[in-house]
């Protein structure tokens, strides 16, 4: 599967953003979709997932509460609505699609499709 990132950009502290992330093939449902980020000089973190069977939802507890993640199936795309943004959540933002164990999902090891970035900056 190949994935397209987009929807990042500049905004201010406590502004909203949404990225989506648009996914090629039909075997969009049998993925685990997650966003990861990563700022320079840093490991790649984990933001979100949306399970692939499931669609249950994951989050790292820095964006719990702030961030949204959300799949359709259709139009196979998942998005990661971001309110609240703070000058922390500035980093260049992925997502990934793949199959990864329940122990693993949180791990860049778990997804074997990445897309190529967005930036997105917080201003405060």
């Amino acid at each position: 599967v190949q994935l397209q990132a987009s929807g990042g950009g500049l905004v201010q502290a406590g502004d909203s953003l949404r990225l989506s992330c648009a996914a090629s093939g039909r075997t969009f449902s049998w993925y685990t979709m997650s966003w990861f980020r990563q700022v320079p000089g840093k490991e790649r973190e984990f933001v979100a997932a949306s399970w692939r069977s499931t669609g249950k939802t994951y989050y790292a507890d820095s964006v719990k509460g702030r961030f949204t993640i959300s799949r359709d199936v259709a139009k196979n795309t998942v998005d990661l609505q971001m309110a609240n943004l703070k000058p922390e959540d500035t980093a260049v933002y992925y997502c990934a699609a793949g199959s990864p164990i329940l122990s693993s999902f949180r791990q860049e090891v778990g997804y074997a499709n990445w897309g190529p970035g967005t930036q997105v900056t917080v201003s405060s």
